[in-house]
């Protein structure tokens, strides 16, 4: 079945496209002001209070929006190897977890280009590039996890433009105010334009507490540049573009997408209505209390359960960028 048949989810915007690229703009500026002066607060406070509730409604945006492509036997595939990333997360201190969540999620990759690509040819030549990018994670591993951070805090730029095809007035200047905030303004940050009004000093309980500002930017900066200007940039990139990830997850997805949300429901009655929301709270509040007991380990929790939305939007994407999916005899 190709993408192309996927049925038209047509947005109903509570609110006229000009409006929207409106908020955005504004919403996008109250963050980057934020990210600016408590990098690190809007990280740790913004992962506690959002993390699980938008890993919640994720989960049912793409699953309802994409159940053509996420079904069968591509859709129990991935579940098993995604299932064997989140064993991974759950015993990092093991010397073969990294490697082996590396090469897992390399399958996935690998299991999304084979459902996506139908022609040999490309087929070939895209697990060949898989192949030799492998080979360099695994080399270079604390590399490849700080750059699989930063790339899932890119990926709603191509959910919101893949709901914006069917938007019949101000596409256009929808699509670049997305462009506008996922790629330019970091690309700004990381240029040192906002230097002069980055914090540190205010939050630096706050990176205590994650267990010291060097361990908090190692998770968002490459080890040869935790001495250098360019990690704490990376940190404010970080908390800028999580916070904009939760804008599209908790607050635009859900209002402004709904077919995706019924679809999801007829699949899964038990989450129908405000179960997913009060799942998602539920959790976010057991979350919170555990960062404050020990966050470390709440950390570690958390990466373990995010597998799931993390690794699945990667095959959904390659799919749709590469215009194919299974056939209904493979489903």
């Amino acid at each position: 079945m190709a993408t192309e048949a996927l049925p038209s989810a047509r947005p109903v915007p509570h609110a006229t496209p000009g409006t929207l690229v409106a908020v955005f703009g504004v919403v996008a500026t109250v963050a980057l002001v934020t990210a600016l002066r408590l990098p690190a607060t809007v990280t740790v406070v913004g992962l506690a209070m959002f993390g699980i509730l938008h890993n919640v409604l994720e989960l049912r945006y793409v699953s309802g929006r994409f159940d053509a492509i996420l079904t069968g036997r591509f859709l129990g595939l991935l579940l098993v190897l995604i299932t064997g990333i989140m064993l991974c997360r759950l015993v990092p201190m093991l010397s073969w977890s990294a490697p082996a969540e590396i090469l897992l999620g390399y399958l996935v990759l690998a299991v999304g280009c084979w459902w996506g690509l139908r022609r040999p040819l490309p087929r070939a030549a895209a697990l060949a590039a898989l192949g030799c990018a492998a080979a360099g994670s695994l080399t270079f591993p604390a590399y490849h996890f700080v750059f699989l951070a930063h790339l899932h805090n890119l990926v709603p730029l191509f959910f919101l433009w893949e709901w914006a095809r069917d938007l019949e007035r101000r596409r256009a200047a929808f699509r670049a105010t997305q462009l506008a905030w996922v790629l330019l303004v970091p690309a700004l940050i990381l240029a040192g334009t906002f230097d002069p009004w980055i914090g540190g000093d205010r939050d630096g309980a706050v990176a205590a507490f994650a267990g010291g500002g060097e361990r908090l930017l190692s998770a968002y900066a490459p080890p040869a540049w935790l001495d250098t200007a360019l990690a704490l940039r990376l940190l404010v990139v970080f908390a800028f573009l999580q916070t904009m990830h939760y804008v599209v997850w908790v607050w635009f997805m859900p209002r402004h997408a709904r077919a995706a949300t019924e679809c999801f429901e007829r699949r899964a009655g038990a989450l129908r209505g405000r179960r997913a929301w009060l799942l998602g709270a539920a959790g976010a509040a057991l979350l919170a209390v555990l960062f404050a007991s020990d966050y470390a380990g709440g950390k570690t929790l958390y990466g373990a359960v995010a597998s799931y939305h993390a690794y699945l939007e990667f095959p959904v994407l390659l799919a749709l960028l590469a215009g194919g999916g299974p056939t209904k005899e493979e489903t």
